[in-house]
């Protein structure tokens, strides 16, 4: 009786580590899903009321950067604003040493502080257009002009850089326009550090196989392991009536090929700019209400 009584001890005790496993797995799927978010939070920023595009959430939280209107009557800026919570902040001006009259876009940041951006103030003259500085409680100091990565082809500009949280990778973007300024073609492009400047990974193409299309792939942002790629895809040709999607891709490694991306079926509307937060957790990105872009969240 005694050998029947351990037989029903071990086959209770073995169904609940069956359901306890099948329930851990069900949870490992589901939290798997890349493209699984909430719905989307409307971030304040207290103190400023325009137009707010390219929102990048710093690798410590701290600092919402981000750019005014990018088109005219506006002079394109780089803006940030503090910390209060992950959906306030307190907006502190404009970020000191590195707005010029021309464009200036895009913010990213690694751990380290150094700002890199998108600028056009020198293109007619060197056919490149993605700045560097250093960041300190809202001033930049040191710009200067990245090296090695455009293709100094009169036509194509690069525009939407993301750098990587060690700040050795930037991701940026080949794009054409036509005679409008529109965007006729856009794809996503890797560079790595070599030295004080940065070449294009050779493989680079290959790495996005999965991601670049006849579509417009931009505004990237990566994760802090380097696995996730979240970006902005809009269709051509653009009509009024298009509206961009949020997509992520991910990958195995941190130098492997990105799968098929999936998008961000909780985002609607007009969309773009996404910023991953340091754990993974939170998505910032910018969106169009009543004519006028704001920030907003979404979470895991």
């Amino acid at each position: 009786m005694s050998h029947v009584k351990q037989i029903i001890f071990y086959l209770k005790t073995w169904n609940s580590v069956l359901l306890i496993c099948l329930w851990l797995m069900g949870c490992t799927n589901k939290s798997a899903d890349p493209a699984v978010f909430g719905a989307p939070v409307k971030v304040n920023i207290n103190g400023y009321s325009g137009n707010i595009m390219e929102p990048f959430i710093s690798r410590d939280g701290a600092y919402l950067l981000f750019n005014n209107l990018n088109s005219l009557p506006e002079n394109t800026n780089l803006h940030y604003a503090k910390r209060i919570s992950d959906t306030e902040f307190d907006y502190k001006g404009e970020i000191d040493g590195v707005n010029t009259p021309d464009l200036e876009g895009t913010p990213t940041m690694d751990k380290f502080g150094n700002l890199f951006f998108v600028s056009t103030r020198s293109y007619q003259s060197t056919l490149a257009t993605i700045y560097r500085a250093q960041f300190s409680s809202g001033t930049a100091s040191n710009v200067e002009l990245v090296n090695g990565i455009s293709k100094n082809q009169s036509g194509i500009v690069n525009f939407d850089v993301e750098v990587d949280n060690s700040g050795d990778f930037l991701y940026f973007v080949d794009g054409t326009f036509d005679a409008s300024g529109n965007t006729t073609t856009a794809d996503l492009v890797i560079a790595e550090k070599s030295g004080s400047a940065f070449q294009r990974l050779s493989n680079s193409a290959d790495i996005l196989k999965n991601i670049n299309s006849s579509q417009l792939e931009y505004a990237a942002s990566i994760s802090v392991d380097g696995l996730e790629l979240f970006f902005t895809r809009l269709a051509t040709p653009i009509t009024s009536s298009s509206t961009p999607q949020i997509f992520v891709a991910t990958r195995t490694k941190a130098d492997g090929v990105f799968g098929n991306p999936v998008r961000i079926a909780a985002l609607d509307g007009f969309i773009e700019g996404p910023s991953i937060s340091a754990d993974g957790k939170t998505l910032y990105f910018h969106k169009k209400d009543n004519g006028k872009f704001q920030v907003y969240l979404t979470r895991r």
